[in-house]
């Protein structure tokens, strides 16, 4: 089964992307007007974090970032067949300070937000860094999805570790030099060890971990922002945090990386996974101070 539905999805990636995203408009339309996916959390999430526009442009946002999510769909598929040279063209990172880091001997923790679109942005740092790429992702319940996703995801040497395995791996992962990918304003599992502080102007939970190791092991910590310049064509722009980790605490950075976050989303809110719920956890002072 593996092979027959890789095989279907090649060739459909073959098509030239202005041909699929044709694909791309159709299930946009179904996924907005007809069966309004997440539609009321979107828009929810829209009003907290823009209180100040109108409904008429939180609308706007919505319906772009419904195209810009069913647009990283196709795009995906694309990469299963997507060539090199292609992705050069389509894909132009920062790469020179990272690069800088890893020569003088630091490990870096490249940050980043769920922002789109996160494949380009895998391909085109493993391809480019002088260290090792490490990515920790989510796994697709669908077994052969997975499978497809996991083998392109790694073809320019992404070395792929699921959260679920992270916890284990996660020594021979910091044994050695690396760059380590992470998008960390995912609401945590465990919120009475988050860092509780305002994001939009409301307190939510951020996870502790990438901040804490950070601190622990001296990692560089850089922030990369994605940026849709049109589609199929995206920049990434690299943002410094810290250079010395163990000269902060762990709250300090995790309030910098949430600055930078909320910074790069007010500049174009439309290419934010706004589909889940990022006020889901209501804060309680058994949670700790909110971090200023």
């Amino acid at each position: 089964m593996y092979y027959i539905v890789y095989g279907c999805l090649y060739v459909f990636s073959l098509l030239p992307l202005r041909v699929l995203y044709l694909f791309s408009d159709l299930a946009y339309s179904i996924v907005y007007y007809v069966s309004g996916y997440r539609k009321k959390i979107v828009l929810s999430n829209l009003q907290i974090a823009f209180p100040e526009k109108s409904d008429k442009e939180r609308i706007k946002i919505a319906k772009q970032f419904y195209l810009n999510f069913t647009d990283t769909l196709i795009e995906s598929v694309k990469m299963i067949s997507m060539s090199e040279k292609e992705l050069e063209k389509r894909a132009k990172g920062e790469f020179g300070y990272i690069n800088e880091l890893l020569d003088k001997g630091y490990s870096v923790n490249v940050m980043a937000s769920h922002q789109f679109n996160w494949e380009f942005a895998n391909l085109i740092y493993a391809k480019n860094l002088k260290a090792p790429f490490v990515g920790i992702y989510m796994q697709i319940s669908n077994k052969i999805l997975d499978k497809i996703f996991f083998t392109f995801r790694a073809r320019y040497g992404t070395v792929l570790i699921s959260a679920q395995d992270f916890k284990d791996k996660m020594h021979s992962v910091f044994s050695g030099k690396h760059a380590l990918a992470l998008a960390a304003d995912q609401n945590p599992g465990n919120r009475s060890a988050a860092y509780w502080m305002k994001f939009f102007g409301r307190p939510v939970p951020f996870i502790s971990g990438p901040a804490k190791g950070a601190v622990k092991n001296n990692t560089a910590v850089v922030f990369v922002a994605f940026h849709k310049v049109k589609r199929g064509y995206y920049e990434f722009k690299v943002t410094p945090i810290s250079q010395n980790s163990a000269d902060y605490t762990p709250e300090q950075l995790t309030l910098l990386y949430k600055n930078v976050v909320e910074a790069t989303i007010r500049k174009d809110p439309a290419n934010y996974l706004w589909s889940h719920r990022r006020w889901k956890w209501e804060w309680k002072e058994e949670h700790g101070a909110i971090v200023k």
